[in-house]
C-alpha cells in the first residue's frame, strides 16, 4: 500500500475579511478555506490511507487547528470532512463476516494450554459460521493445521498473527457521511507492551489491503475491547485502558476524548475508571455492553463472591451509568447480568475472567460463555434471550480462553455490511 506523497505544508494567509487561503504551488490556483486554520497539509488522493503517519507527525508538531485538504488527479478539491468518520456502527447491525485469529504462540499459552485454546476457538468459529461467514487469520506455517481443525466452512487466510484477540488487533470499522466503510487502525501494542504484538500490529494494514477497505491511521493506541458503542453516537470506555502511559503517553483524558470523537465519529464518551492491573487494564466489553440503543447490560458479581478488581470496576461503571445519558440525552435502561459462582465453575486461574458480558452478537445469533455453573449459565442465557428475541443464544465453553482475561467477544471482530 503506497502512502500519498505530501505536496506542501503551508501557513494560510488571512485577508482583510478574515478569509483564509493558500496558493497551490503545482498550478498557482488559490484555494479558499472554509474555516481559519494554522497550517494546511496538501496531499495526493491516491491511497486507502486517510491519515498516513507522515501527516499525523506533522499535525502533532503544530499547535492549533489543522485542515487536511486532498487533491485528486483531476485537480478537484475535496475537504477532509467529506472523508471523516461520522458514525461508529453497533455490533447488532448486519455483518458481512466475522474475523478471528488462530492462537500461535505456546509462550502466550503456556502450561499446555495452546491445544485447548485452539479447540475453543474452533468451537466459537463454528458456532458463528452457522449464521455468517467466518475468516480466520493464521500464521502461514500454521494455516494447514488451522484448516483441518476449523473445517471447510471457515476460511483460513495465511497472514502472520501473534495471538487470539481479534477484537483488539483488527481495526475498528466506522462509517463516513456517505455510509462508506473505513477501517480505523488503533495501533495495537500488546496491551502496553505486555505481550508480543509485532504481527498483530500490522493486521489492520493487511486486512484493509486484502479486503479493499480504506484505512484510517488512527491517532490513538487502543483496542476494540476498550470501545463499546450503541451505534447512535454514544461510546463507553475506561480511563485505565486509554489514559495510560503504556498506550497514549502525554495525552490527557480530554485530549483522548477529542480524538475518539474525531476518529470514530461518536458524539458522547462516557468514562469509567477501570483498574490498571490485568492484561488489558480493564476493557469495557467485560463490564458493560449495549444490547440496543438506550439499553445495556452490566456484569455483576455473584452474591457469595468477594470483591475483586473486576467487580470494583463494574460497581464504578454501574454508578456512572445510573447518572448518565446517551448521545440523545436519554437515560439508560440497565439490566444486571449476574456472574457465575466461582466455587461452581470448572475454569480456574489468577486472571480467569468469569463474566457473561463478553458475548458476541452476529447475524441471527448471540454467542455467550458457558462456565458450567448450570444455574448461572441458564440465567444468563434467559436474560440475553429476552434482550435479543430475534436471535438464537448459543453457549460455548471457554475455560481456557478465559484464563487470560478474555472471552468470546475478545476473540471475534465483525465487519459491517457496506
Amino acid at each position: 500500500m503506497n502512502l500519498p506523497a505530501i505536496v506542501t505544508l503551508q501557513r494560510p494567509k488571512l485577508d482583510n475579511n478574515g478569509t483564509s487561503s493558500v496558493k497551490l504551488i503545482n498550478n498557482n490556483d488559490i484555494l479558499t478555506l472554509p474555516s481559519p486554520c494554522s497550517y494546511v497539509v496538501l496531499v495526493n488522493q491516491n491511497s486507502n490511507d486517510l491519515f498516513p503517519s507522515e501527516m499525523n507527525n506533522l499535525i502533532d508538531h503544530f499547535s492549533g487547528l489543522v485542515l487536511l485538504v486532498v487533491i485528486n488527479s483531476s485537480k478537484d478539491l475535496l475537504h477532509q470532512n467529506n472523508l471523516m468518520p461520522t458514525r461508529f456502527p453497533a455490533e447488532w447491525e448486519p455483518h458481512v463476516r466475522t474475523f478471528m485469529s488462530w492462537p500461535a504462540l505456546s509462550s502466550l499459552w503456556d502450561k499446555g494450554r495452546l491445544p485447548q485454546v485452539r479447540k475453543e476457538i474452533v468451537a466459537i468459529a463454528q458456532a458463528v459460521s452457522e449464521f455468517e461467514p467466518v475468516v480466520v487469520f493464521a500464521r502461514p506455517r500454521q494455516a494447514a493445521n488451522a484448516r483441518r481443525q476449523l473445517g471447510p466452512k471457515i476460511k483460513v487466510v495465511p497472514i502472520p498473527v501473534d495471538d487470539v484477540w481479534a477484537r483488539d488487533s483488527f481495526p475498528q470499522f466506522v462509517r463516513d457521511k456517505d455510509n462508506g466503510l473505513i477501517a480505523v487502525d488503533c495501533h495495537f501494542n500488546g496491551y502496553g507492551g505486555r505481550q508480543a504484538s509485532a504481527n498483530d500490529n500490522l493486521i489492520p494494514r493487511r486486512m484493509a489491503k486484502l479486503y479493499g477497505v480504506r484505512r484510517l491511521n488512527g491517532p490513538l493506541v487502543t483496542e476494540g475491547g476498550a470501545l463499546e458503542t450503541d451505534g447512535i453516537g454514544t461510546l463507553l470506555t475506561t480511563e485505565s485502558a486509554l489514559v495510560n502511559i503504556n498506550r497514549n503517553p502525554g495525552k490527557s483524558r480530554s485530549d483522548i476524548e477529542a480524538e475518539l470523537k474525531r476518529s470514530l465519529g461518536v458524539k458522547k464518551v462516557i468514562w469509567f475508571k477501570g483498574v490498571k492491573r490485568n492484561l488489558t487494564d480493564t476493557h469495557v466489553d467485560c463490564i458493560a455492553r449495549f444490547t440496543s440503543p438506550g439499553v445495556l447490560i452490566i456484569s455483576r458479581k455473584a452474591p457469595n463472591t468477594k470483591p475483586n478488581p473486576w467487580s470494583k470496576a463494574s460497581d464504578n461503571a454501574y454508578k456512572i451509568l445510573k447518572m448518565s445519558t446517551d448521545a440523545r440525552g436519554k437515560r439508560f435502561k440497565i439490566i444486571e447480568l449476574p456472574e457465575p459462582d466461582l466455587t461452581k465453575i470448572t475454569g480456574k486461574g489468577e486472571f480467569f475472567l468469569a463474566t457473561y458480558a463478553n458475548f458476541y452478537i452476529a447475524n441471527g445469533v448471540v454467542v455467550i460463555p458457558k462456565f458450567n455453573d448450570l444455574k448461572a449459565d441458564e440465567n444468563a442465557k434467559q436474560i440475553l434471550q429476552k434482550l435479543f428475541p430475534d436471535r438464537q443464544i448459543v453457549q460455548v465453553n471457554i475455560d481456557t480462553l478465559s484464563t487470560w482475561d478474555g472471552g468470546i467477544h475478545c476473540a471475534t471482530h465483525h465487519q459491517p455490511k457496506k
